[in-house]
């Protein structure tokens, strides 16, 4: 791309007008909403209008970054080569300075081309670089790159970082009260768990677990939170969503294409869990960072999983996934293969999550909780150096088998790391990301899990608050996960571990499972810094907390 266009492009005040055209897909959809918000943070001045179709714009229609909506409607007016005429003649009445493609199809570019808008900028694919004039290049490397990150990169020659950013999505207060309304009105009290279940797919039957499944999850979970179940889905869905229902004895509403996509919205956004397939509203979900396990068969986690943290993903690994077939044409083993006990097993971690609303109301009373700082490498699992390979984690002997106890004894168990190799470039936030999936998924396997994960990716000559031993990663999870800054206990391999323990007056918990523990023990002793307790691994230094605490753990 000629690098003076793109400086012609992004010089002060050379773009006032902005046409984006949206993707066509609710789901996909919500995965661009970093994308525009990276958008609006470049062009502060700018006006962003949104092209795209009715439930895309419904979706987008209250979000920060987008000024205007323009309706897209095909099939309607705008089908044909007549409606496309029609569209380009009222695009071309907006004036705009530059169209940014998020869609890929060729006649997203036809169109902003027709409509005579001067700056036409997309992905070059689908045979329309011809109608381009700033092209980029779609790399396999894009290609592999989870969907919230593949929008970004489209915008990297804007001079946009591609950074990593969760999807968001907003409501408002009024949608909020009437969702809570619309609740009650069925009998559900304010104060009431609810459960979300999302088991269609418009895509295919392919993504869809098995009903009944679904149905035994929801009603155990019900019975052991008094929860009521909504049961979501598209239009066409009515019939499953009935006969879920149908299977189940716990209170149940069946919204299945009874909702608009705000209704949806809101009504998801109350849910305390959901439970899905690889859907839309499984994003919609993640955007409201309602804690959710979502259930993967034919498509690709690596590019289509919830984005962020909060969720956690159910598989049964199979040779012919993903194949990303909309029918299965054998036996549907990626499905049949995930059982009813592994699902709940995830919700019950996943409940054991708070919510946003409910992290701000803990927040609000002080929260009463303990809370465990848990170190990554070297403390969880074997430090091989720079680890940026999910295959290269091994948790240490008894690590599963220690957080569970953890879990169970009601602490909250959160990691604090520092990550300089991502500032070093050694590693990239999609490898770390899978890293950590990784790091849940073995945990899992004991029953054990994690309330949060947060990294500095900072190099260490940059000075920042959150490199340990400094206090900012452990302000953040307070924040987010609404902790009580009073009852913490830091566990560690390192001297830094050691030393944040101190600045937050916590406990510290020195474990010598790392590399060269002496090396660390002289590096404290010259600090002059001396932990509450040694173990020699993770299960010696839980054992010691729960003696210490007086707390009895049924195994």
């Amino acid at each position: 791309m000629d690098a003076r266009r793109i400086a012609r492009l992004t010089r002060q005040g050379a773009v006032t007008r902005i046409l984006v055209r949206g993707t066509n897909w609710i789901g996909d959809a919500v995965l661009t909403t970093p994308a525009l918000e990276a958008l609006r943070a470049r062009f502060p001045q700018a006006r962003i209008a949104l092209l795209a179709k009715p439930a895309v714009a419904e979706l987008l229609q209250c979000h920060p970054a987008v000024d205007d909506i323009v309706l897209y409607r095909d099939p309607g007016p705008h089908a044909g080569l007549g409606g496309k005429l029609s569209l380009a003649i009222q695009l071309n009445r907006g004036h705009y300075d530059l169209a940014i493609l998020l869609q890929n199809a060729f006649e997203a570019a036809a169109i902003t081309a027709l409509a005579g808008i001067p700056n036409r900028y997309g992905y070059a694919t689908d045979g329309r670089s011809f109608l381009l004039t700033h092209r980029i290049p779609l790399t396999p490397k894009i290609r592999r790159k989870h969907q919230v990150e593949y929008y970004r990169e489209l915008l990297r020659p804007l001079g946009i970082p591609a950074e990593p950013a969760a999807p968001t999505l907003r409501t408002t207060p009024g949608e909020d009260a009437a969702a809570t309304d619309y609740l009650q009105a069925f009998g559900v009290k304010p104060e009431q768990v609810v459960i979300g279940l999302n088991p269609g797919s418009v895509y295919g039957s392919a993504k869809r677990w098995l009903p009944e499944r679904f149905a035994q999850v929801a009603d155990r979970l019900a019975a052991e939170h008094e929860a009521c179940v909504l049961i979501f889905g598209g239009k066409g869905e009515e019939e499953l969503g009935t006969a879920i229902a149908g299977m189940m004895t716990a209170p149940t509403i069946v919204f299945s294409g009874r909702t608009t996509v705000r209704q949806l919205m809101a009504l998801i956004k109350r849910c305390r869990l959901f439970i899905t397939n690889d859907t839309g509203p499984m994003h919609v979900a993640a955007a409201f960072q309602v804690p959710l396990v979502a259930i993967f068969g034919p498509t690709n986690p690596g590019t289509t999983s919830p984005y962020g943290p909060g969720h956690e993903l159910v598989r049964h690994p199979v040779e012919c996934s993903p194949c990303l077939l909309r029918e299965c044409p054998i036996d549907h083993r990626c499905m049949q293969g995930i059982g009813a006990d592994v699902v709940h097993a995830a919700a019950r971690r996943q409940l054991g999550v708070r919510g946003p609303e409910q992290n701000a109301q803990n927040a609000e009373d002080g929260g009463n909780a303990a809370v465990v700082y848990l170190d990554r490498d070297g403390t969880l699992n074997y430090d091989p150096g720079y680890l940026n390979q999910p295959d290269q984690l091994q948790l240490l002997p008894g690590v599963g088998q220690a957080v569970a106890r953890l879990n169970r004894a009601g602490f909250k168990a959160v990691v604090l790391s520092n990550q300089s190799g991502l500032a070093r470039g050694l590693i990239t936030h999609e490898q770390l990301d899978a890293i950590h999936r990784r790091l849940r998924e073995l945990l899992a396997a004991d029953g054990a899990w994690l309330d949060g994960i947060f990294i500095c990716p900072h190099h260490p000559e940059d000075a920042c608050s959150c490199r340990k031993p400094a206090p900012g990663l452990v302000l953040r999870a307070q924040q987010e996960l609404g902790l009580a800054p009073d009852h913490a206990i830091v566990i560690g391999d390192k001297a830094s571990d050691v030393g944040l323990a101190r600045n937050i007056g916590a406990t510290a918990v020195f474990v010598s499972s790392g590399h060269h523990p002496e090396e660390e023990q002289a590096r404290m002793a010259g600090q002059s810094l001396v932990p509450d307790f040694t173990a020699r691994d993770l299960s010696g230094a839980v054992k010691w907390i729960l003696e210490k605490e007086n707390v009895l753990v049924l195994e």
